[in-house]
């Protein structure tokens, strides 16, 4: 046995016992990759993706979302963190706003959203709570909001509700994913 038929063999060996172990090995040839991404953090729900809204008229119309409720916490949805972010204008006029998550449900490829106005330019929407309801739809994401018919200040929404979504996202540009909340129901 030549002294490269020997490397290869031991490393082989080597490989093969800290595999069985449960490490991982890299060779020499590997060093040039990335290292691996640490294993996520276990949700219990979660809502993440934008879109833009259909409107033939012209309006740009967008959403955001990255609000999570971890697997602690799987049994409480008004303990969800996290962001999201909506913007009108057309020509001139509109506004935005971000929020801060104090809900988060889901049911399927269904999620809503609430939380309270924490940055804005539109004077109607400061320290208002809004929500928002998502549905995952492959080939036409659809939402809908607290604020169709309400006055953010006047009428008060409460956390974890919102409409349904009757709005239409533009095509291509809804990448929703919502990670569906199954409550586990107390056993006696």
């Amino acid at each position: 046995m030549n002294r490269r038929t020997k490397i290869v063999a031991v490393s082989a060996a080597v490989l093969l016992t800290l595999g069985a172990g449960g490490m991982a090995a890299a060779s020499a040839d590997d060093s040039h990759r990335p290292l691996a991404a640490p294993a996520a953090v276990a949700e219990a729900a979660a809502l993440t993706g934008s879109a833009k809204l259909y409107r033939p008229a012209g309006d740009d119309i967008t959403f955001s979302f990255d609000a999570h409720l971890a697997e602690k916490n799987r049994q409480d949805p008004m303990k969800a963190t996290g962001t999201f972010r909506f913007s009108h204008y057309k020509g001139d006029w509109g506004g935005y706003a971000k929020v801060k998550v104090d809900c988060l449900t889901t049911g399927g490829k269904v999620a809503v959203v609430s939380g309270v106005v924490v940055e804005t330019d539109v004077k109607e929407f400061r320290k208002a709570r809004v929500g928002v309801t998502v549905h995952d739809v492959p080939g036409g994401d659809r939402l809908g909001y607290t604020w169709m018919t309400a006055d953010p200040q006047k009428d008060k929404v409460p956390p974890c509700l919102s409409g349904a979504p009757f709005e239409k996202v533009e095509k291509g540009t809804g990448d929703f994913k919502v990670v569906p909340w199954e409550f586990v129901y107390p056993t006696e």
